[in-house]
């Protein structure tokens, strides 16, 4: 039985899962929509999916860096309970290996392709996960740097950082650069900046400043003569506030970061500078599951 690009639409309207599952389960059940909706249900796959529209603003950030390229991933789960578990740890690595090995464009190529070792897809190796934990699971969101990589993973992976450093490979390999990579990742998930420098703020960001900055000066009764030194004084501190190379290094505030680079570039013979940094916080700007007890109990005996 011959089956259409609408009847897959149909069956992932009935059922809520993929396309290309749907399609293939068309396929097997030769065009029959009801053996198709079978053969999801006794895969799991349809169970995965009714999972798909709980909240997930839990899980965990993992990395993983090789000698010429690195990735940060977050992964989400409904409870830090499923995040702590092997299950999901081995699942967020086996992502950000295959992030970092495959360079895949975006959150939708990633779902497509498959992990080296392994025979299914990342998006078939989810829809497990999301029904051998119990949870439903997501891959929100990775950053990805080509070069010399370095990543740190704080707090059991609540908070990830990755820095692309512009450096020679033979210092990349000595202690110095291990010990500065290493506090300058350690830099970024503490002081959490926004910008890399001064340059890298635009020009709205820098202009919405400078015209809140102005109305405190003036709400403040200062002379319009002096307003706008004052004014460069106060985006002054906003470098130092939200800039990684302008922000007082985390273990000596007597320097910035960026005299700390060059203070190590300068005793390993090597220019070391940062190229680019991210810094993922899990369930960032996501809305988080509100429980309530009395409810639950109360849909419990009705």
């Amino acid at each position: 039985m011959a089956f259409t690009a609408k009847d897959v639409q149909t069956l992932r309207e009935k059922t809520g899962v993929g396309m290309m599952d749907c399609k293939k389960a068309l396929i097997e059940a030769n065009g029959d929509m009801a053996k198709a909706i079978d053969y999801l249900r006794e895969r799991g796959l349809a169970a995965a999916a009714k999972k798909a529209g709980r909240i997930a603003a839990e899980g965990a950030v993992d990395a993983f860096v090789t000698e010429n390229a690195g990735a940060l991933v977050e992964i989400n789960s409904e409870t830090d309970f499923a995040a702590g578990s092997d299950n999901f740890k081995s699942f967020a690595a086996l992502i950000a290996k295959t992030v970092a090995g495959q360079n895949p464009a975006d959150v939708d190529a990633l779902l497509a392709l498959t992990p080296a070792g392994e025979k299914d897809t990342v998006q078939e190796l989810l829809q497990e996960k999301i029904l051998t934990i119990g949870e439903n699971i997501k891959i929100r969101r990775f950053v990805r740097y080509e070069g010399v990589v370095a990543s740190y993973i704080h707090g059991g992976g609540r908070i990830g950082v990755l820095v692309k450093f512009n450096t020679e490979v033979s210092a990349a390999n000595s202690d110095a650069f291990k010990e500065l990579s290493k506090d300058i990742c350690m830099q970024v998930a503490a002081a959490n900046p926004l910008f890399l420098d001064e340059a890298a703020v635009p020009a709205e960001t820098l202009e919405y400043e400078r015209k809140i900055l102005t109305e405190q000066v003036v709400n403040e009764g200062k002379p319009a003569a002096i307003a706008e030194k004052i004014v460069n004084g106060k985006l002054g501190k906003y470098y130092k506030e939200n800039c990684l190379l302008e922000q007082p290094f985390i273990k000596d505030g007597d320097i910035t970061v960026k005299q700390h680079l060059a203070n190590v570039s300068k005793a390993v013979g090597v220019d070391i500078t940062v190229a680019a940094f991210a810094r993922l916080e899990k369930g960032e700007g996501l809305q988080k599951r509100e429980d309530n007890f009395a409810d639950e109990v109360a849909n419990m005996i009705k």
